[in-house]
């Protein structure tokens, strides 16, 4: 008789310990729990001329924790440049110009390109980009679409998004971008022209 109770208690912490086991497995261990450092001086980004980045995120930290996330931004006036003189150099017919044309976002584009270590760490679902403004009102957010990246180098796998950016005045953003697999966010200051 007195081994039912001892056997409800052997169940019991056997349930306890492998529940306890669980939690600590679905924490992010390693260098992916430290989080980005952060720069005290947000730092202008040297591709786009419109993004800061806040989050240090260079290609030395790229080679230390084989993550690397940038941001870039195309405005709808540097896109219609760049058609109109594409228009000249290809000498296009009306009818391509005007697709090209209207195909561009009124908002411009935001680029997404990340590297990561191994071909299933460059899935681009893994991200969510979120735009808030100065008091904290989210403006824009999206999971990105599912995507696989190429290989890069060195074990590195690249993959590129382009997003549609909605029209707004000219103003300051914050954007956050949440890897959810490396349970990181990378962030940026997002400057917008003023539309013309």
């Amino acid at each position: 008789m007195p081994t039912f109770p001892r056997l409800i208690r052997h169940t019991l912490t056997v349930g306890l310990l492998s529940l306890l086991a669980g939690a600590a497995a679905a924490q992010p261990t390693g260098k992916a729990a430290k989080g980005r450092k952060r720069y005290t001086f947000a730092q202008r980004d040297g591709v786009s001329p419109y993004v800061q980045n806040v989050t240090k995120n260079t290609d030395e930290e790229q080679d230390v924790d084989g993550s690397f996330t940038r941001l870039g931004y195309r405005s709808y006036t540097d896109m219609l440049t760049e058609i109109e003189a594409l228009k000249k150099l290809n000498n296009w017919a009306d009818t391509t110009y005007q697709r090209r044309l209207a195909a561009l976002p009124a908002g411009g584009v935001l680029l997404v390109t990340i590297h990561r270590q191994g071909p299933k760490n460059a899935e681009l679902s893994n991200l969510t980009l979120t735009a808030t403004d100065k008091t904290g009102k989210e403006v824009f957010a999206q999971t990105l679409a599912p995507g696989n990246g190429r290989f890069f180098g060195r074990d590195l796998y690249q993959a590129q998004r382009t997003i549609a950016f909605p029209k707004m005045d000219a103003q300051e953003l914050n954007v956050s971008i949440r890897d959810a697999k490396l349970y990181q966010t990378f962030e940026y200051t997002l400057t917008l022209p003023a539309v013309q």
